[in-house]
């Protein structure tokens, strides 16, 4: 009766562990400042109760960051295990290796000048692929903020509600990661009101050290081309972790892939 009582009331939970609480009250040994165990005058082992996050606490926070990170649900299911390396050129397997390294060097990198990782260059390379999977594995297994933005459509978005740019603008400061893909796609060179909101954007990350994701199909000459001050601030914040696909786009687009017999 007793085990069925408490079968019930653990359906009632999302976690029955914490019974959505968030955190469970544990006993662990108290220690002496040598590490050893601490007693009772009978011997009996002294122990502390501590509180400890649950494993569902991560979960939930990865969950709520990942609705706030604007990435797609088709983009949610991107990440490195899905992006095939078979038969690719070596400029793909750089861009895939310098993808996976930030990951591994984000911990103790993340303060410093260069924090920051560009992948540029042809369309259809994968960019956006890789960067969409770095960006989900630092939501879900580093619980870090990201923000997606897509830089037409991102736009187009802000020109048809002007009083949605002082709220995104300030988002696109703060966040813990900013990611913007496809920046200056679409025209040789973006518009003022572009170029002033990206160049403030970016500006405040570098003065403030936050990291950026970029994919462009623009070289790192393109973007000092469109704004010297802008495209020096992006080489500087991630010249450790640049990756310019250039070559031929039969061989370097992925889109392109089985359309050769077609």
């Amino acid at each position: 009766m007793g085990k069925s009582g408490d079968s019930e009331n653990a359906s009632q939970y999302n976690c029955p562990t914490c019974k959505d609480k968030g955190f469970l009250l544990v006993k662990e040994p108290e220690l002496n400042e040598d590490g050893s165990q601490k007693t009772w005058p009978n011997g009996t082992p002294k122990m502390i109760e501590l509180l400890k996050d649950c494993t569902c606490s991560k979960k939930r926070q990865a969950d709520h960051l990942m609705k706030f990170s604007e990435i797609t649900d088709e983009f949610k299911k991107m990440s490195f295990g899905s992006f095939s390396l078979e038969g690719k050129p070596e400029l793909i397997h750089e861009a895939y290796g310098c993808a996976v390294d930030y990951y591994k060097d984000f911990d103790r990198i993340k303060g410093d000048r260069c924090n920051s990782i560009s992948l540029l260059g042809q369309p259809g390379s994968g960019k956006t692929h890789l960067l969409t999977a770095l960006a989900n594995n630092l939501i879900q297994k580093k619980q870090i903020s990201v923000l997606y933005f897509p830089f037409v459509e991102g736009f187009n978005d802000l020109k048809d509600d002007f009083n949605l740019l002082e709220e995104k603008i300030t988002k696109m400061k703060r966040v813990g990661v900013l990611f913007i893909d496809d920046l200056f796609k679409g025209r040789d060179f973006p518009t003022p009101f572009q170029l002033e909101q990206m160049f403030g954007v970016i500006n405040y990350r570098y003065l403030n050290y936050l990291p950026i994701m970029i994919s462009s199909e623009k070289t790192v000459d393109d973007l000092c081309d469109i704004d010297e001050a802008l495209g020096t601030r992006i080489y500087q914040m991630s010249k450790d972790y640049t990756v310019v696909i250039k070559g031929d786009r039969n061989v370097l687009n992925h889109r392109l892939e089985g359309l050769a017999n077609v």
